[in-house]
């Protein structure tokens, strides 16, 4: 491989876990909504989605940070997707963050190689694994099929 396309694919992976990153500020902040309107038979779950996101938030921080980059900050606040006044609205929510995570995910996978690559498909598969557990469905490629009208790399979800 070349300089120039080594560098390339440095690039790309980096610009892939910079969107990873977003996607886990977002959900962070999207799980703190969902925990405030999810009912108490599913609080559990929610706290521990939570503390999954903030996790792979922290750890995406040292990544990008060992890659050479600036980690993307969190914004102050995100445009929820659609209102979200009661305990349905919110796992609704929740499946909508983490099938956002998992096409975020995807686009890492695609991006990285070795134990990235691994750690990545993994993060997917638990995002893909939790959007079920909220919505009661899947997919058959989880990560690609919610993928429709969103441009790869983008800071997704808008949580």
């Amino acid at each position: 491989m070349r300089v120039s396309e080594s560098r390339e694919a440095k690039d790309r992976e980096l610009r892939a876990l910079q969107a990873a990153l977003a996607a886990e500020h977002a959900a962070v902040y999207g799980y703190g909504v969902v925990g405030g309107r999810i009912g108490k038979d599913r609080s559990t779950e929610a706290r521990t989605a939570y503390d999954a996101h903030r996790a792979r938030r922290d750890a995406l921080v040292r990544t990008v940070k060992d890659a050479g980059g600036a980690p993307v900050a969190a914004a102050a606040g995100y445009a929820l997707p659609f209102p979200v006044p009661d305990a349905a609205a919110a796992l609704r929510l929740a499946a909508e963050l983490e099938d956002r995570v998992a096409g975020v995910y995807a686009d890492l996978v695609r991006a990285s190689g070795g134990e990235q690559r691994r750690g990545a498909a993994e993060a997917m598969r638990e995002a893909a694994v939790r959007s079920v557990r909220w919505s009661g469905e899947s997919v058959a490629f989880p990560g690609l099929a919610e993928r429709g009208g969103t441009a790869s790399g983008t800071p997704a979800p808008t949580a």
